[in-house]
């Protein structure tokens, strides 16, 4: 049992520009890179670990040959692995979207559904993002306002700040705007309704795919109610300070913010996920730099983390 460190699957949708790869060191040979998917067991883009005796294969590889038991006891009531973390860079404006909650998914797509968060990174000043509706319409005006394009006069554009977080319901109309870098946490699902997409067209010169029927069978047509700021206290602890980010049925995010280093102890209820956003730090025998992630087993103990800068850390509750 060791600590596991990973490289992450970009993708190149349109939207996306070049901080990933100029500022957190992410390799591709596409022009942008708008994710990088920093822990996935997701058939759409796998993990894969760079270290040690599963160097070369994805981290799916290495649950299927080490046993469900390195994912904790708390994720036993999950029929695969539960979530997947992602970097996001918003150049452009990301299309007014919504995902569908468990049963729906997986009835329909057979995946699970996708309640998400998002922690702003970073973020150009007078970036903002649509969260929802401003007040409750009926299906039938959000059908209708599709239909002719005025959508966006009843969704609620938030303005964003550095640390912020927001959290996604399954269901919640939702858009990441230009100018912001996420981290993102969600279940482990790449189903997306897409509702409204500015008339743009993808590389094939045509309008990307809308999905407005199923968007209207699942989207939850009022006010969002979940708060947009840290849901915890921040903690003072020797060497750091944890900020509780989120915590729901499906995963549990935390900031840690080291001078000097962090103690963490991993047992065998869950894993543990560490994605480096600033800074540069020892964690057993790797080094964890600024983009890079770590995927630490249940059961491992007790872990120092070494160094200064940001980290997110995610495990299963």
């Amino acid at each position: 049992m060791y600590i596991m460190k990973l490289n992450a699957p970009c993708k190149d949708y349109l939207w996306g520009g070049t901080r990933l790869r100029e500022e957190y060191g992410k390799k591709s040979d596409k022009d942008k890179i708008a994710e990088s998917w920093e822990l996935s067991c997701h058939k759409d883009g796998q993990s894969v670990i760079s270290n040690g005796e599963f160097a070369g294969k994805t981290l799916s590889e290495y649950i299927e040959a080490e046993g469900k038991g390195v994912l904790g006891k708390n994720c036993e009531r999950f029929e695969y692995f539960p979530i997947l973390i992602k970097l996001i860079d918003a150049k452009d404006n990301l299309s007014v979207q919504v995902h569908p909650d468990n049963e729906y998914a997986m009835r329909v797509e057979g995946e699970y559904g996708k309640t998400e968060m998002w922690y702003i990174v970073d973020c150009e000043e007078g970036a903002e993002l649509l969260y929802g509706f401003k007040q409750e319409i009926s299906r039938e005006e959000f059908a209708k306002r599709i239909a002719d394009n005025t959508l966006l006069e009843v969704t609620n554009n938030v303005p964003v700040h550095k640390g912020d977080v927001f959290f996604i319901d399954a269901g919640t109309l939702h858009a990441i705007g230009k100018g912001i870098l996420i981290a993102e946490i969600q279940q482990n699902s790449n189903t997306t309704y897409r509702i409204y997409d500015y008339g743009r067209v993808g590389a094939d010169g045509k309008p990307r795919e809308l999905h407005v029927e199923k968007a209207c069978e699942v989207t939850k047509l009022t006010p969002p109610v979940r708060p947009t700021k840290p849901m915890g206290d921040t903690i003072s602890k020797e060497g750091y300070n944890e900020t509780l980010l989120a915590t729901s049925e499906y995963f549990n995010v935390n900031r840690l913010d080291i001078t000097d280093k962090a103690e963490l102890e991993v047992t065998d209820k869950s894993f543990v996920s560490l994605l480096c956003l600033d800074g540069k730090f020892t964690v057993g025998d790797i080094t964890l730099e600024k983009g890079e992630s770590c995927f630490i087993p249940a059961g491992y103990g007790k872990t120092v983390i070494s160094g200064v800068g940001e980290i997110i850390a995610t495990d299963l509750v």
